[in-house]
C-alpha cells in the first residue's frame, strides 16, 4: 500500500508569514526582458568585455571587427543591439562611432541577478 510523505516540519501557516509576493511591473519586465536578451548573445558578451577592458573604457567599431575576425557590419549590428538596450553608448567622431559601456545599466543587471530578497523572521509561533 503506498503512504504519504510524512509531514514536513512546517504547516502551511508558516506560508502565509511572508506577506504579499510583488512582481516586477510591466515596463521594468520589458526593460529587464531587453538587456538580458542582448546580453545572451556570445558575441555580444565579447563585445561588452573588450569595450569595458579598453584604455580610456572606450573603443572604436574599427578596433572590434578583427579580434572578433568578424566584418564591420556584423559587428556594427551587435553594437546597436547593444545600444538599444541601453547597454553601451554610441559617439559619433568623424567617420568612426566609439563605443562606452553604460554603468548603471550593467550595475541594474548585475544587482537583479545577485542580490538575495530580504530575509523576514520566521514566525515563532509553533
Amino acid at each position: 500500500m503506498n503512504q504519504l510523505p510524512a509531514a514536513s516540519a512546517h504547516s502551511a501557516d508558516d506560508c502565509h508569514d511572508q506577506g504579499p509576493l510583488v512582481p516586477m511591473g510591466p515596463d521594468e519586465v520589458q526593460r529587464i526582458s531587453r538587456i538580458l536578451k542582448a546580453l545572451a548573445d556570445p558575441t555580444r558578451l565579447q563585445l561588452l568585455s573588450m569595450i569595458k577592458n579598453s584604455p580610456g573604457g572606450e573603443a572604436c567599431v574599427c578596433a572590434l571587427t578583427a579580434p572578433l575576425g568578424l566584418t564591420q557590419s556584423t559587428v556594427s549590428h551587435h553594437l546597436k543591439t547593444l545600444t538599444e538596450a541601453g547597454l553601451i553608448s554610441r559617439d559619433k567622431r568623424g567617420p568612426w562611432a566609439w563605443y562606452s559601456i553604460v554603468p548603471d545599466r550593467l550595475d541594474a543587471v548585475g544587482f537583479l541577478l545577485t542580490s538575495s530578497p530580504p530575509q523576514r523572521p520566521r514566525s515563532t509561533i509553533t
